[in-house]
């Protein structure tokens, strides 16, 4: 919630998202419901996504679903996710916004309509550096590394004995993460992956005692390691254009006869975000085409589609914005963002190139251009840079947080 494309408010989506939820929970009459992070999409969120965040827990309440565990992700304030939690779990509510010393605080019952106990969830929210003490003065980027995946692995290990030494053998086991899991596919826009590292844990490190791992952090759905008890559940909307092709979904987990059952529910698409890649006259087709279908296709509730133009191009393209703009005519639609690719050598004369704005921008795709002098090619002490500059992000991101 509360997150921006182009800086467009993406509220209208996200109420209509929540709305669906809230349906489709009644519907298949869920009575746990898990959120496995990034609750938010900046660690101090505006007022309006605050709104529907207390909204949504009050409104959930009518539907069936007797218990709510969330966890924070490295998007979110532990301050702010755990600053209600006392007073959530008065609603079987149960809000880890960050990992304390007690691993006892992670472990929630999961119990029947009848409130007689049958299972547990690990809530495992985003780990930071400080609560891993990975970090030790003079270690190699490399040695920094083993430390954080050592510590990973072995936070889920001292949670896994509390819920065996808890739980019984009949009883459901659930773990959640905010991580990224090595072999999991990101969009190409999502590169902001974890401290210092995009292979954090292997599939096979989550401990066999846990039915099921319900992870955040990656916005595609997904299972990991090819087993179906670990997923990804992913973004319930696209939060950018390069995850127009991400069929986005939830899971339903089905516990009978100590067998748990899952079951992928495709959420639909509340606003269209198109790419249009080509020359020009290719994208003056293909915006005609894709304007004409979307007439026939949506109905008068969907909301108007955003768009982002790609024109290949070797020459300016005089008065381009208003010749796009006369093709969508009074047709419900926005163009988002231009961007002119260059396919040659001559000169754009006086038109300026049109750049991604700051925010689609990756940080570590910049420091990568920067140390390759823009050759593509890093130099050899490349990786350690931009190990160095992972843990230097992380820290400042976490400073930030750590402020609200």
């Amino acid at each position: 919630m509360g997150h921006r494309l182009y800086e467009r408010e993406r509220r209208e989506e996200q109420a209509m998202a929540l709305d669906w939820m809230l349906e489709t929970i009644a519907e298949e009459q869920i009575e746990l419901l898990i959120v496995a992070g990034d609750i938010f999409d900046l660690a101090n969120p505006p007022n309006y996504a605050r709104e529907q965040y207390y909204d949504f827990l009050g409104r959930l309440r009518a539907t069936g679903c007797n218990q709510v565990v969330i966890v924070g992700g490295n998007h979110d304030s532990p301050t702010m996710l755990d600053a209600p939690s006392g007073l959530f779990k008065h609603f079987d509510i149960h809000v880890v916004g960050a990992a304390t010393d007690k691993r006892e605080d992670q472990l929630v019952e999961i119990k029947d309509q009848d409130g007689r106990q049958i299972g547990w969830v690990a809530a495992v929210p985003f780990l930071r550096d400080r609560d891993l003490r990975y970090s030790i003065a003079g270690q190699t980027p490399g040695q920094r590394e083993k430390k954080l995946q050592a510590g990973i692995t072995e936070h889920y290990r001292e949670i896994a004995d509390l819920v065996k030494h808890k739980s019984k053998e009949d009883q459901l086991r659930i773990t959640t993460g905010h991580l990224y899991a090595r072999g999991a596919e990101s969009s190409a826009r999502q590169d902001n992956i974890y401290i210092g590292s995009r292979e954090n844990i292997q599939a096979e490190q989550f401990p066999e005692l846990f039915h099921y791992v319900a992870l955040g952090h990656i916005h595609r759905p997904q299972r990991v390691g090819s087993q179906e008890r670990i997923r990804y559940s992913g973004s319930i909307i696209p939060l950018d254009f390069s995850e127009t092709a991400d069929q986005k979904s939830v899971v339903i987990l089905d516990w009978q006869d100590e067998k748990l059952d899952a079951e992928i529910v495709e959420v639909p698409v509340f606003r269209r975000l198109k790419s249009i890649i080509g020359n020009l006259e290719e994208v003056e087709e293909k915006l005609s085409k894709f304007l004409a279908k979307r007439a026939i296709a949506e109905g008068p509730d969907a909301l108007a589609p955003w768009l982002e133009i790609r024109i290949s191009t070797d020459k300016p393209i005089p008065g381009l914005a208003e010749r796009l703009q006369d093709l969508i005519d009074s047709r419900p639609a926005e163009i988002l963002a231009i961007r002119l690719e260059r396919t040659g050598s001559q000169g754009m004369g006086n038109q300026q190139e049109v750049l991604p704005e700051l925010d689609e921008l990756d940080p570590e795709a910049v420091f990568k251009k920067l140390i390759s002098g823009g050759s593509g090619e890093l130099p050899a002490d490349g990786p350690e840079l931009l190990d160095s500059f992972r843990e230097l992000r992380d820290w400042h991101q976490q400073q930030k947080m750590e402020m609200q």
